[in-house]
């Protein structure tokens, strides 16, 4: 199980008037509820959550707006209210946030997020180890290093807490902390404790990194789909060597926008269908943009932590015979989210309905099956792939 302190529990967000569409992200935290599969190789961890689970319900937006307005009405709070109408609907993706909750995600939606700049996950014995460590961050400057083990969080102790819970500590989401506010921590490395203060500040995320394997293959690594990333994908491909293949490396990439999922998949399409969902039983489609580089020779790898816009994605690629997807099934989350306002500022996220893939297929529930199984050892499977993929060129 990982997390990182950008994201304290499942999120979802639209941005202005005409709210931009979002396929909701658990996000890194949100894998260590212990319900859902983490961001390792998913080779087996998710097929009972995946066997429990059957498509979302899809939420009626007018009766959980009621139910704020009547609280509001009565002297009571809106967001309890909207909480309990979203609970008694079954909807396993719908959420109600603060608003401050809401305004954070959505600068972490820009690529920036409040925080101490560190990634964490929970051991098998429940001790809480860093991961890593963002440059530059607070925590970076204070000595912190990959492999120390988190103890406490402003005397809280976090052994055997859910990640999502060390994630939401570090960032102060109980009061909606500011950059500038304080956390203090107590660490471990060895045999050697120590507590240190930290303040937090404004981070931006690494949503993509790109590097270069022998023989000129370019690894394209997207963490989520945050603002920007489709054109920095695009960016990465046109500056690839000649002829050279990808890896489109979506592990552990729990969604985000879906405008920059459709722009990524426009990076290796020329045009055509991506998808298509439904909003309260209206149909929509979503289309690449022409001119994408469809020769180049492509491999995506995913794994159970690959979700929602990552797996819209994938199925895209993969119906339109465009990669070779290696791994192991993706999560199945394929339901689609939107935000409304309700009455006090608080924003409630509700599933209004489903997408497929080009071909037709439903993802919720049932994930991307992937063209090749493959371990901890996807990477260098890909590899071998494109070898072969670039000899029948």
């Amino acid at each position: 199980m990982s997390g990182r302190d950008l994201f304290c529990q499942p999120r979802r967000a639209g941005r202005g008037a005409a709210l931009t569409l979002v396929f909701a992200s658990v996000l890194v935290a949100g894998a260590a509820t212990g319900s859902l599969p983490g961001t390792g190789t998913g080779s087996g961890r998710g097929q009972e959550a995946r066997a429990a689970r059957s498509a979302a319900p899809v939420s009626r937006p007018e009766q959980v707006a009621r139910a704020a307005e009547e609280a509001m009405a009565d002297g009571k709070s809106p967001m309890e209210a909207a909480e309990r109408a979203v609970s008694r609907s079954g909807d396993r993706w719908g959420a109600v946030y603060s608003r401050g909750e809401y305004e954070e995600f959505q600068d972490a939606l820009d690529g920036r997020y409040t925080g101490v700049g560190l990634w964490a996950r929970r051991e098998r014995d429940g001790r809480i180890e860093v991961t890593k460590v963002a440059a530059g961050s607070p925590a970076a400057e204070a000595g912190i290093r990959a492999g120390d083990r988190l103890r406490s969080i402003d005397g809280r102790r976090v052994d055997g807490r859910p990640v999502t819970e060390v994630v939401s500590l570090l960032r102060g989401d109980a009061t909606d902390a500011p950059a500038g506010t304080t956390v203090a921590l107590g660490l471990e490395r060895g045999t050697r404790a120590w507590s240190l203060t930290l303040r937090r500040a404004r981070l931006s995320t690494d949503s993509v990194t790109v590097r270069r394997l022998a023989g000129g293959v370019t690894v394209i690594r997207i963490a989520s789909f945050t603002k920007g990333v489709g054109d920095t994908v695009r960016t990465a491909v046109r500056q690839a060597p000649a002829g050279a293949g990808v890896i489109l490396d979506l592990r552990g990439n729990s969604g985000g926008l879906v405008a920059e999922a459709v722009t990524t998949a426009s990076a290796f399409l020329d045009g055509g269908l991506v998808a298509t969902y439904d909003v309260d039983g209206e149909q929509r489609a979503l289309h690449a943009e022409p001119g994408g580089d469809t020769t180049r020779p492509l491999v995506a790898v995913v794994d159970g932590g690959t979700m929602s816009a990552a797996e819209l994605l994938t199925g895209a690629l993969k119906d339109r015979g465009r990669a070779v997807v290696v791994g192991s099934r993706t999560f199945g989350k394929g339901s689609v989210q939107m935000p409304s306002r309700l009455p006090d500022g608080s924003v409630a996220e509700l599933t209004v309905g489903h997408y497929r893939t080009p071909s037709g297929r439903g993802v919720d529930g049932t994930g991307v099956t992937p063209d090749l199984e493959a371990d901890a050892h996807a990477v260098q499977r890909a590899e071998t792939i494109l070898d072969g993929l670039g000899d029948a060129s």
